[in-house]
């Protein structure tokens, strides 16, 4: 069957599926509407799915689809098991890898805002529009080093424990082999925290508590 024919067989809206050969069908709906549909067996199973409309689909492109669909099911690949396959998220870059994490975080931890913070004020800028196999330890050194030397080691660590998370996500998911930051330990990021025997005075409490009250943007009753 050629293109003319496909047309007239359309314009005469003769419903119905009609064969172009190699398992390709014009399907012809109501509104004489023409779509394409491949008819395959796997796994013992018949089955058919419909992989566009005319003329948005040419004859010649359907052609070359509903051979590589032949090709595919000779491997044992479903196109149909794998178009819903296809409806998950499509992860690409790093910021597409966090959303995904962060919906985790936020079933999983009571404070959640706590990693998404550290997240797009420390990590996003200098990686979040790379490609998720694209990062490597450098990167993640380069981004506990800054914290560091911005004299904010506790937050150096925390971003190293959520840079090993992240990745190890990406893992889980099969988006990349390894993970760029498993590495490195607490010495590489803020040291080992120490906690401080000094108490506050009364004095002291009055002015931090102020602050607090000032920025309570910045410091929730969590904090």
């Amino acid at each position: 069957m050629n293109d003319k024919q496909v047309k007239a067989l359309i314009k005469q809206g003769e419903h119905g599926r009609h064969s172009i050969g190699n398992g390709l069908y014009l399907r012809i709906a109501n509104q004489s509407i023409g779509y394409w549909v491949v008819r395959y067996t796997i796994h013992k199973k018949r089955r058919e799915v419909t992989i566009g409309k005319y003329p948005a689909l040419s004859l010649a492109d359907a052609k070359f689809q509903a051979a590589q669909i032949k090709v595919d099911v000779k491997k044992g690949i479903d196109p149909i098991a794998e178009k819903k396959r296809d409806e998950s998220p499509d992860l690409k870059t790093v910021n597409d890898l966090a959303q995904d994490w962060l919906k985790e975080c936020d079933k999983r931890l009571k404070h959640p805002n706590i990693p998404r913070r550290v997240y797009t004020k420390d990590i996003a800028p200098s990686i979040g529009e790379l490609a998720i196999e694209q990062v490597t330890p450098r990167d993640i050194r380069a981004i506990i080093n800054k914290i560091a030397e911005s004299n904010r080691p506790t937050i150096a660590n925390d971003c190293l424990m959520y840079c090993k998370q992240l990745f190890r996500h990406s893992i889980k998911l099969d988006l990349r082999p390894s993970n760029p930051a498993e590495a490195f330990t607490l010495s590489d990021a803020g040291g080992v925290e120490k906690s401080r025997s000094r108490a506050l005075s009364i004095d002291e409490l009055s002015l931090v508590f102020k602050c607090f009250r000032e920025n309570n943007n910045q410091f929730t009753r969590e904090n």
